[in-house]
């Protein structure tokens, strides 16, 4: 058992850590309002100089369609309402981010990460996140037809400063998507659609799947471990023989099965 000291040691230091996540997105947010957004050709005028650090760069509701930016650091963008279907995003860095209603269709962002960003109603559809880290918070995603195989959303239980960090993508689309061998750990998928789609050995112990629609898809090697399965619907999903610990899942009573 901790003692007093070091309860108060660690109270401290997760209040520094809030005070200044939190001052970060007030400094975000002031930003942008205050900064005008970059035009496209700017932004490509910078990535050909050879610049690869666009950090809290300013484009929402930018076209930036089929632009390169592999390799380039966005840490803390504003990207808000930007079109970047097609965008070539691969290995870049968009942690803390703004994608709420972003268009990102058909875009490469295979090994980049994600992390702690906000994006409500974007659209990943036919997106390639193969090996990304995604750790991101959004309701009503279009991951419609996405490659996420390996893709790393687990939540990490030994960094837990500020209390539970993890993918939320509630109400989200992800018909057909492609989830092979990804680790959704812990994540927050309710009432999410996932018809179709191909879980092949994805992780989704402890994962919240109240409500969430998994017809017709593909379990096989699946974890479910204690995930919450409450009124989810697993009519004509195969492979469930093959998944491991569905007989541990919450709410299994109140799932459809066939």
């Amino acid at each position: 058992m901790l003692s007093r000291k070091h309860r108060e040691a660690l109270w401290h230091r997760r209040s520094i850590l809030a005070g200044l996540c939190l001052a970060w997105l007030i400094c975000a947010a002031n930003s942008s309002f205050a900064a005008e957004p970059v035009t496209r050709q700017q932004v490509i005028s910078r990535l050909e100089s050879g610049s690869k650090d666009l950090s809290n760069l300013q484009a929402a509701g930018v076209d930036l369609s089929g632009v390169d930016f592999r390799g380039a650091r966005l840490f803390g963008a504003n990207l808000d309402g930007a079109n970047l279907s097609n965008a070539k995003l691969a290995h870049c860095n968009l942690d803390l981010t703004l994608m709420r209603g972003t268009v990102l269709v058909n875009a490469d962002l295979r090994e980049s990460s994600i992390f702690g960003v906000l994006m409500d109603r974007a659209n990943l559809s036919g997106a390639d996140l193969r090996g990304a880290r995604l750790m991101s918070k959004g309701d009503s995603v279009n991951l419609d037809g996405a490659n996420l195989s390996e893709l790393k959303s687990g939540a990490d239980m030994r960094n837990q400063p500020m209390g539970l960090i993890r993918i939320v993508l509630t109400h989200a689309s992800l018909k057909g998507a492609k989830l092979v061998g990804a680790d959704l750990s812990r994540g927050d998928l309710s009432y999410a659609d996932l018809r179709e789609a191909d879980l092949t050995r994805t992780n989704l112990s402890r994962t919240d799947l109240t409500g969430t629609n998994l017809a017709n898809a593909w379990l096989d090697g699946a974890t479910l471990t204690d995930a919450d399965i409450h009124n989810a619907i697993f009519t004509g999903a195969m492979g469930l023989e093959k998944t491991v610990g569905l007989e541990a899942t919450k709410g299994r009573e109140t799932a459809t099965f066939d």
